[in-house]
């Protein structure tokens, strides 16, 4: 279950960075445009995560429990406060392009490219919405292999496009960053079109009728909203971290940013394992929730605890022999590739902490419903104690980058504590869909 879901976010990974590649041939102005615009993008997708699998933890223990209905109802309430959100988001970005762009930008030049560039890519949110809905609830209920297939088609659609869209390849004009939105319009509106009509081929539990996808009422609507409200809390409190964690790396110094990023990039493509693993059981402990079965949700959680830092620690045999390739793979300076190195080593060494804590934040606390406590455990050690230690190792002792990038891991191995006491205590396991 964890395989579709991990090669489907690596092949969102290797995908971004293929983008960014070919954004960054045109110049700093493009890239800096689109990665500003992107920066919209991004706060779009928080907060519709937090409203989309918060609604997969619902659509899991229905599935447990065999309500069909219940099923169709979830899915249509989280499709009704997607496309909200969706057109909230389309609207602002269609008609006041540049004016956002100002909040981010005095460089008139970048102002303008990424107001063409929002313009285009604003026809994508509604389709990514749908898409969005219809990913986590089709993952909810065990039907993983589909949307890893239109991941695949509509990302192979946005790379395709944005090659011949961007360079005016052949008979395509050229179209510069708007064509780089173009094509990811292009591939999302694919991308929820093959999503929706196949589901609704093969009769999936989400595929009900307009009546069937309504039937929800004040009391659901009123449950869903206290169990996904702090799921968008997090998603936002912890996303504000990670910028944060870039401005201080930032602030260091041009060699420490790129020592980070360069740790971050293969932190991102090995970490996607991690998430499928998060993802997968959280699928098998809301299933055994929903059916009723305590004793057997209480028993995945056990093994995946033991299970992911175990795999994790495999880490140390990708990452440490990886750190010698880097001057292979990176055109940068030795003080940059010593800094990268080192940074390789501390995550490595983090990762079995990092794989306990990705388990009881996505694989159990959530499958269980205990969303205000993910909330407080995915946040307050990142921003009372990574975040102050990495920043005084920054501003006011000029520590070298890879004694701040250990302080920003310190909140892992903290964590732990917090989560196998919460773990023990067993408070994180709610029916959610109980009495509706």
């Amino acid at each position: 279950m964890a395989f579709p879901i991990a090669l489907q976010n690596l092949m969102n990974s290797l995908v971004n960075l293929a983008d960014t590649v070919m954004i960054g041939r045109l110049g700093t102005v493009e890239i800096a445009a689109v990665g500003i615009g992107n920066n919209v993008f991004f706060l779009y997708n928080i907060v519709l995560f937090g409203i989309c699998s918060g609604g997969a933890i619902f659509t899991a223990q229905f599935w447990g429990k065999g309500d069909i209905p219940g099923i169709r109802r979830n899915t249509g309430f989280c499709l009704l406060l997607a496309i909200i959100l969706g057109l909230m988001f389309t609207a602002a970005v269609f008609f006041i392009p540049e004016e956002i762009m100002g909040i981010y930008s005095r460089d008139p030049a970048v102002i303008k490219a990424g107001g063409v560039y929002l313009h285009t890519l604003a026809l994508s949110f509604i389709p990514f919405a749908i898409g969005q809905v219809f990913f986590l609830s089709l993952r909810s209920i065990e039907k993983l292999k589909l949307p890893m297939y239109c991941t695949f088609v509509a990302l192979g659609i946005n790379v395709g496009l944005n090659y011949l869209l961007i360079f005016g390849i052949g008979p395509f004009p050229t179209m510069g960053v708007e064509g780089a939105a173009l094509g990811t319009v292009c591939a999302r509106l694919t991308e929820a079109v093959l999503l929706v009509a196949i589901s609704y081929g093969r009769k999936y539990a989400l595929a009900g009728t307009v009546w069937e996808m309504t039937g929800f009422n004040r009391f659901y609507v009123g449950r869903f909203l206290r169990v996904c409200l702090p799921v968008i809390l997090n998603e936002i409190i912890w996303s504000t971290g990670i910028t944060t964690q870039n401005i201080i790396f930032a602030r260091s110094g041009t060699e420490a940013i790129a020592a980070f990023n360069i740790t971050n990039t293969f932190s991102q493509l090995t970490w996607a394992l991690f998430i499928g693993l998060g993802n997968g059981v959280a699928i098998l402990i809301g299933k055994k929730i929903g059916a009723g079965d305590q004793a057997g949700a209480r028993d995945y959680a056990a093994r995946i605890i033991r299970f992911a830092p175990m795999i994790a620690c495999g880490a140390v045999l990708v990452l440490v022999p990886l750190s010698r390739f880097l001057p292979v793979i990176f055109n940068v300076n030795d003080t940059v590739l010593s800094a990268a190195g080192v940074m390789l080593v501390i995550l490595s060494i983090s990762y079995p902490f990092r794989a306990f804590n990705m388990s009881m934040v996505v694989g159990i606390c959530r499958a269980g419903g205990d969303t205000v406590f993910c909330t407080i455990y995915d946040t307050v050690f990142m921003w009372f104690l990574a975040l102050p230690l990495a920043a005084a190792a920054s501003y006011f002792f000029h520590a070298p980058s890879p004694l701040i990038y250990l302080c920003l891991n310190s909140e892992e191995s903290c964590k732990c504590f917090l989560g196998l006491w919460r773990y023990r205590s067993g408070k994180w396991l709610h029916n959610v869909i109980e009495g509706i």
